[in-house]
């Protein structure tokens, strides 16, 4: 490329000394046609280099950083939960899930590769909720297997056909504690089933299921033959 040997229109001439050999500009920068010191040029380089590496948008969080996170489970929780589901057993809340001051475990046998389905949640074969006694053993307060049980008999709205599995969800209250919501899983139906309530019932001391409204809790059935259940 062959630059003008006259002065560019439009530069300032205070730029260039008088009798500057403008054709002697051949293989120079535009910067420094215009008069601009080469350590400045780099130096300008570098700013736009740094800027465009700090300027790049955050990076979403990986799992492992999210997993790092999360509080660590204690030993005593997931020897617990091997207890009482086997060694595959995963520890989903621990802590004073009932607000009664003891600490209890909500563990599960997850599903690994979790079906989709219109309904969110983890899918799991088994659940479990436990206690631990001042003894330091651990004491099983609801199960979900086939059924939702207790120790008195089978939760209320529990299916009266086995189940295989559930989609589980949870939310934890200051107030009322934690509930779990249970959700029959029917291997190829398409069907839409409303989730059951299980929750802390501080009258009789244990957990019981809750009606459609989530707002009375609902006596446990000895057996499964009569589907209804009255309120308590």
């Amino acid at each position: 490329m062959v630059y003008p040997a006259e002065p560019i229109a439009g530069v300032n001439r205070q730029i260039f000394p008088e009798g500057f050999d403008y054709a002697s500009v051949e293989g120079t920068s535009t910067l420094e046609r215009i008069g601009m010191e080469r350590p400045l040029i780099l130096v300008m380089a570098a700013s736009v280099l740094l800027f465009g590496c700090g300027s790049e948008g955050a990076k979403p969080t990986t799992e492992t950083e999210k997993k790092a996170a999360e509080p660590a489970v204690p030993e005593e929780m997931q020897d617990a939960a091997r207890a009482l589901l086997g060694s595959e057993a995963q520890v989903l809340l621990f802590g004073d899930l009932a607000n009664t001051g003891k600490p209890e475990v909500l563990v599960a046998n997850v599903v690994p590769n979790t079906p989709k389905s219109v309904v969110a949640g983890t899918v799991v074969t088994r659940a479990v909720i436990a206690e631990k006694q001042e003894d330091g053993k651990w004491v099983e307060l609801m199960r979900a297997d086939e059924h939702l049980k207790n120790a008195k008999g089978f939760l209320g709205q529990t299916p009266l056909q086995a189940v295989t599995g559930w989609k589980l969800q949870h939310e934890q209250s200051a107030e009322k504690g934690m509930t779990v919501y249970f959700t029959p899983i029917k291997a190829g139906s398409n069907e839409r089933t409303l989730p059951i309530a299980v929750a802390w019932n501080p009258a009789t001391k244990r957990y019981q299921s809750m009606d459609l409204s989530y707002q009375h809790f609902l006596n446990e059935a000895a057996t499964l033959e009569n589907p209804r259940a009255t309120l308590r």
